[in-house]
This record gives C-alpha cells, structure tokens and sequence, in this order.
C-alpha cells in the first residue's frame, strides 16, 4: 500500500478491488449519492470490476483516493483529482460515509489534495462542481479556498462551479 497524501488525521491512497466492499457500501446510501448523478453499484463484484478497470492513476499520476483513518485505517469514503478531457480541466470531489459528515474529514483530505495539485501536478486551476441544493458540499468548497465562479445546468438541475487559480 502506497501512501499518497498524509494529513493530521488521515491518510490517502489508490483505491484498488480491494476497497470493493467499502466503494459498494458508500454507494449504496441514496443519501450519500443523492447529489452524484451517480447509480448505486448491484453488487461487490461491480464494485471490483469498476476499481479494477480505474485507470486514473496511470493515465494522470493522480485520481480519486481512497480516505483513511490513521488511528484504525478504516476507510472513511474518497477524495481526490480527476480530469476531465471534454472540459480540459482538474476536479476536486469527494464522497464519504455518513457517519463521518460534519467532521471535518472531506475539508481536511480535500485541502491536502489542492495542495498537492498545485505543488506536485502544477495544475494552475482546479474547480469544484456541487448541486446548488448541497449546501454542505458547497461549503467544504468555500473553506478550501475556491470561489463561486457560475452556475450550470445538470439535466434541467442547477448546479455551481467553484474555482481555485494556483498563485
């Protein structure tokens, strides 16, 4: 296991088919992807044969990162960067279980991942799009240090673009 990014608290690392049953599980709370556009996997061997196919870490060096618990390395949920060719452009997301909501973890991981855009990957812009109604997502944005930028429309939904410009 390769340790990506570190902070207080957590750690980050590639997300593999051996995460399946922890990536089923998130997905599985319609709450958790309520904001997503994102389908619940059908079962663990779904889950698997998603990770398995991921190819974000080879194609780019970086991905969407699975976020651990240092004291007991449970994993909490995923953050990280992806790219995105048809807009040419670098995206913070983040999904985590419910139970760790409101703990400040999304904040913290989603912070590090900025930095580590910026420094190691040089991107000059990062952005993070949310449904206008998530509130919460939104927020996490806001204390990470991106900046409204515009609205969109996701399938007749209004949704935001936040952005940060690496200084």
């Amino acid at each position: 296991m390769i340790v990506v990014l570190e902070t207080d608290r957590l750690y980050l690392r590639e997300i593999t088919p051996v995460d399946a049953k922890s990536a089923y599980l998130l997905n599985l709370d319609p709450e958790v992807i309520k904001y997503t556009g994102d389908e619940p996997f059908d079962s663990i061997e779904t889950a698997s044969t998603f990770l398995m196919n991921y190819n974000h870490y080879e194609k780019y060096g970086f991905g969407r990162w699975g976020v651990f618990d240092k004291t007991n390395h449970e994993f909490l949920g995923w953050c990280g960067l992806k790219y995105t060719e048809d807009f040419n452009e670098f995206d913070i997301g983040f999904r985590f279980f419910k139970k760790y909501w409101n703990k400040g973890f999304a904040t913290e991981s989603a912070k590090a991942c900025i930095e580590l855009g910026f420094q190691k990957y040089k991107m000059k812009e990062i952005v993070g799009r949310a449904m206008k109604e998530n509130t919460a997502s939104i927020r996490v944005l806001e204390k990470i240090g991106l900046k409204y930028f515009e609205d969109f429309n996701n399938e007749g939904e209004v949704g935001v673009i936040y952005k940060i410009k690496n200084t």
